[in-house]
């Protein structure tokens, strides 16, 4: 872990693996590949026109967009110069965008196309700060003050080489590299400041933990707003990968089978879907596919214990695993491209059933754990030693305890500096004694696995005095094919309710079995026989739940819940409180009697 800065890395990479690819994206139709010495050269491009432009050390640059390779260029350009990187997601509304940029104190916007720069037009007015906006894919707009991407990167020029190296030399572990804000499920967004040192630490304690072998590839279709994207970037960086940019998040499936890559990050999103089609094209196929698809997986459901056991397989089930493979295994491991080693799963609880079953279909994935505030990384299973329902052990360098009241403490080079401009929720999030309050209600185990039973915050106590976890029983309930989204109610309240949202793809296919084809989603919604399939859905899964966390009654939903009407954070974890008081009558109403 020699590397004292971001940039370090990147040289790092460059200077032993000059001529290897390092990037690839898609460019009018077709992939294109930078080497290591190519990146470099751009990124110090980049970073020449940002010091051209007046950016100083300590000055921010916020960077609208989605995840690309200008995105990438951008931040190591931005730390190089000794700016710090501020990320805005795609998704976030102007006055999202109006408030990270103020409370940043941001002079620099780049813009991804003229969508993102039309939220900043709207906002303009209240960015007094703001001396210089970039836009990458579009027109230059003199009057406005924008800068297209190719004049951006021709005043480099003006910029002598030795400012840049003295800059980039000047840098060490305790510099700011980052604001990252906070998506949260309440209140306004909070930026933690991390340092080139968490992030350097923390892509060593993660390179330490994962397979990065030398020849794997990686698609990232993740937000580069959000840390954990960047993580995978850097942990990349580091082991000299080659990472492929999504050519957006509608064509992962696409870029998937074309990319074929060894390891993949994501949010549990992204594996049930996968999961959900995997099944409902089971369920269509005849009698004897269907048997022989269940026989396949049950196949597989043994050769896995073995490996969770870690026995040796014996002959008879390595015989019948490789018919298995041949028949039906290799088609469900074709969907993330088909040499697919090991996946990550972060940001919210993976269903333990869904592990369960991509692991006896051969698909490995690896459930861990972070948060912005220490980097995004303490813990995560491994390959060789990875428990179903846990989100693994520590990372090497990093501490943990449990609190008095079950709260996951960890402690590390990975913790940020604090949020900015906010002291007070500093002190709260980090103790004295530099332990960092995860807010994750948890439990270890003897082998040191870690188990996440839910979001202390989040906790439902009922009138009872039970103590739920609604991530619980919404995982649960997202099981169901007809359900797409799950929020479960009932603090203080007798028993547990739950709003939920109809999966279209199947409630479509079921509305045309059953005499309801022109139905509107509205319709749908209400009408008795949908109310009464997701009724024997729901006491279906209420089997797999303590009979005070089952779900009484519920609401059903028009459409589902979004980033876009504040109901989700752009990593789509609920905001609770939002939902709750946007729904607060339909709610109230489930506990008429």
């Amino acid at each position: 872990m020699q590397s004292g800065s971001l940039y370090r890395l990147i040289e790092e990479a460059a200077s032993g693996h000059a001529s290897q690819p390092a990037f690839r994206h898609k460019q009018d139709g077709r992939w294109v590949e930078l080497t290591w010495a190519e990146a470099l050269d751009a990124i110090r491009g980049v970073a020449r026109s940002l010091i051209a432009i007046g950016v100083r050390r300590g000055d921010r640059v916020c960077i609208l967009g989605r995840t690309r390779l200008e995105w990438v260029l951008c931040d190591f350009a931005t730390v190089s110069c000794g700016g710090v990187t501020v990320g805005i997601y795609p998704s976030n509304l102007a006055a999202d965008c109006a408030y990270i940029v103020n409370h940043a104190d941001a002079e620099v916007v780049i813009v991804e196309n003229a969508e993102q720069l039309e939220k900043i037009r709207q906002v303009r007015r209240d960015l007094p700060r703001l001396r210089h906006v970039v836009i990458v894919d579009g027109p230059a707009d003199p009057a406005a003050g924008v800068l297209d991407w190719g004049a951006f990167l021709r005043l480099g020029a003006t910029t002598p080489e030795a400012e840049r190296v003295r800059r980039g030399a000047e840098l060490g572990p305790d510099d700011l590299a980052s604001l990252v804000y906070t998506s949260g499920t309440t209140g306004v967004p909070k930026g933690a400041m991390i340092t080139h040192g968490n992030l350097v630490f923390a892509s060593w304690s993660a390179g330490q933990s994962l397979d990065f072998s030398a020849h794997f590839e990686t698609l990232l279709f993740l937000p580069l707003a959000h840390v954990f994207a960047r993580l995978m970037i850097y942990c990349c960086v580091r082991a000299a990968l080659t990472t492929t940019f999504a050519e957006d998040v509608s064509t992962v499936a696409g870029d998937l089978q074309a990319v074929r890559p060894h390891f993949i990050a994501s949010v549990p999103r992204v594996y049930e879907k996968i999961y959900d089609r995997v099944l409902t094209s089971a369920s269509r196929a005849s009698a004897s596919r269907r048997w022989l698809f269940h026989w396949a997986v049950g196949v597989g459901r043994e050769a896995s214990a073995c490996r969770q056991a870690k026995r040796p397989l014996p002959l008879s089930l390595r015989l019948r695993q490789a018919v298995a493979q041949r028949l039906v295994l290799r088609k469900v491991q074709a969907a993330f491209g088909g040499r697919l080693v090991w996946a990550v799963s972060g940001a919210a609880p993976l269903n333990k059933a869904i592990a369960e079953f991509f692991d006896a279909c051969g698909v490995v994935i690896l459930e861990g754990i972070g948060m912005t505030e220490n980097s995004s990384f303490s813990h995560v299973n491994r390959y060789d030693n990875n428990r179903f329902g846990t989100v693994g052990q520590l990372g090497p360098g990093i501490e943990q305890r449990i609190a008095e009241d079950g709260e996951l403490l960890t402690r590390g080079p990975n913790t940020m500096r604090g949020y900015y401009k906010d002291e007070a929720a500093t002190r709260e999030a980090i103790d004295p004694d530099g332990w960092l309050h995860t807010g994750d209600v948890a439990q270890v185990d003897p082998d040191g696995f870690v188990r996440i039973t839910d979001r202390k915050k989040d906790l439902i106590i009922t009138a009872g005095g039970k103590n739920v976890a609604p991530q619980r029983i919404e995982r649960v309930l997202r099981t169901s094919p007809y359900i797409s989204q799950a929020v479960a109610y009932g603090d203080r309240r007798k028993f547990i309710t739950a709003l939920v949202t109809l999966d279209p793809e199947h409630i479509r296919t079921w509305a045309r079995g059953n005499g309801l084809a022109a139905a509107s989603p509205e319709q749908l919604a209400t009408d008795p026989r949908v109310r009464e399939l997701v009724a024997r859905e729901i006491e279906e899964r209420n089997r797999e739940l303590a009979s005070f966390e089952t779900v009484k009654r519920f609401h059903i939903l028009p459409q589902d819940l979004s980033i876009e009407a504040g109901e989700l954070t752009p990593t789509l974890k609920i905001r609770r409180r939002a939902v709750y008081e946007k729904y607060r009558t339909e709610l109230d109403a489930l506990y008429v009697e």
